[in-house]
C-alpha cells in the first residue's frame, strides 16, 4: 500500500485519465472510525500511500476520499491497525463506512468532487444535526 502510486500512475497514464477524473480512496488512522473525508486536492497528510501517489503522478491535484479507521489499540503499531481485521464491535461502523464510500465513488463519477464533499464531509452529531467536518 505504501507504493500504491506505482499502480495509480500506470493506470492513469495508460488510460490517459485526467487528474480531475481521478479519485483515490484510502484509509486514514487520523480520522475517527467510520468517518469519511473528501478533498479536491492536497498534501499527503503523512499518509505513505498518498505520498507515493503524489510522487508518481507529480501532482497533488487529484481528488481523494479518506475512510477513518481510527488509531485502534494504542499498544499496537499503526501498521498493525491498518493491516489487521477490525474488532467485532467495530465492524458495523466500518461496514457502514464502506457502503457510504461506495455511494461517494458513484456520486464522484456522476457529478464530481463538490457534491461528494458537500454530502460526505458532514457528520451527524449526537442531537442529529449536521456538523461541518473540521478535520484537515
Amino acid at each position: 500500500m505504501n507504493r500504491s502510486g506505482q499502480a495509480v500512475g500506470t493506470v492513469q497514464r495508460y488510460y490517459r485519465v485526467e487528474f480531475s477524473d481521478l479519485f483515490v480512496v484510502t484509509e486514514d488512522v487520523n480520522l475517527s472510525l467510520g468517518r469519511l473525508r473528501a478533498r479536491r486536492q492536497g498534501s499527503d497528510g503523512g499518509h505513505n500511500g498518498l505520498r507515493s501517489v503524489i510522487e508518481c503522478l507529480g501532482t497533488q491535484t487529484f481528488s481523494r476520499l479518506r475512510i477513518g479507521v481510527g488509531r485502534g489499540d494504542p499498544r499496537r503499531g499503526l501498521a498493525g491497525r491498518v493491516l489487521s481485521r477490525f474488532d467485532a464491535e467495530e465492524r458495523p461502523a466500518m461496514d457502514d463506512a464502506v457502503d457510504r464510500a461506495v455511494d461517494a465513488v458513484g456520486l464522484f463519477v456522476e457529478l464530481g468532487i463538490e457534491p461528494v464533499m458537500n454530502r460526505f464531509n458532514r457528520q451527524e452529531t449526537a442531537e442529529g444535526e449536521d456538523d461541518a467536518d473540521l478535520d484537515e
